[in-house]
């Protein structure tokens, strides 16, 4: 039976119920198009108008609506599920963690990553810029991987798409499939987006589901949309087309894979 894998592209907005709601009815279609297993986008349970907002909606590990949703979601269709993520407790009263939790078939978790790198930057040539750093705490720099009926699953989120070395550690960690919801900007995302996703998925010959946040939000912030799923040889096997809620799917052949590992080993290569 070929085995099909679903990006979930969202435009979600301020209010969590609403968009609990979207993710439900995306991740059944994906599911009765026969997917099984589905990745949400970063901050797919809530893109927050302000930190308070952001800090209201955040969850004590392990409770809460959102994971409470995302437990009997996958349970209910049979469906693994990648929460892109969503914010969990952090250190103190002021920051929360973005974090990315895995969902197995039957509702149980098995894996959760705390988002290693921080978008503060400012796009140069525009006054756009970002903090996240002044609501989100990074997690603990420890690549996160996980066995998976398909493989070994390597997760991050979004603005780690520029940093190779969390790629290769997850490579290097038994990483055939990689995970990389996001919401990244329209400015960057046109610029960087595509480039990013396939790049990482052939330097690290490893099928990356690339699920993206799209349109414009209630906090004025736009994104750039163009959900990806890239093979180990950096073909796009599907895209997003839309600016708004869409489900791509893309088969997943391990076979081909393992035999493009085998006969093009450039990660057994690496001297440095």
């Amino acid at each position: 039976m070929t085995t099909f894998f679903a990006a979930i592209q969202m435009s979600s907005t301020a209010a969590v119920a609403d968009n609990l709601a979207s993710a439900d009815a995306l991740l059944r279609q994906a599911a009765e198009r026969g997917a099984q297993l589905a990745v949400l986008p970063e901050n797919f349970a809530l893109m927050a108008k302000s930190k308070a907002d952001l800090l209201a909606a955040a969850e004590a590990d392990g409770a809460g609506p959102i994971q409470d949703f995302l437990a009997a979601t996958a349970q209910r269709l049979g469906l693994w599920v990648v929460a892109g993520s969503l914010p969990l407790a952090g250190p103190d009263a002021a920051h929360v963690r973005p974090v990315s939790l895995v969902y197995d078939a039957s509702g149980a978790r098995v894996a959760r990553y705390d988002k290693i790198h921080l978008f503060d930057v400012g796009l140069p040539g525009s006054s756009e810029s970002y903090r996240e750093s002044a609501t989100f705490a990074a997690g603990p720099v420890t690549p996160v991987v996980s066995d998976t009926p398909w493989g070994r699953l390597g997760l991050s989120i979004c603005y780690d798409l520029r940093f190779p070395e969390l790629y290769r550690a997850l490579a290097s960690a038994g990483a055939e499939l990689i995970t990389a919801p996001s919401a990244f900007t329209h400015t960057t995302g046109k610029a960087h987006w595509h480039l990013l996703v396939r790049t990482r998925a052939v330097e690290n010959q490893a099928l990356v589901i690339a699920p993206n946040q799209a349109g414009t939000h209630a906090n004025g912030r736009r994104t750039y949309g163009h959900s990806l799923i890239v093979d180990a040889w950096g073909r796009i096997l599907a895209e997003a087309e839309t600016d708004a809620g869409e489900v791509v799917l893309a088969p997943f052949d391990a076979q081909q894979q393992q035999d493009l590992r085998r006969d093009f080993p450039a990660l057994t290569h690496q001297r440095l």
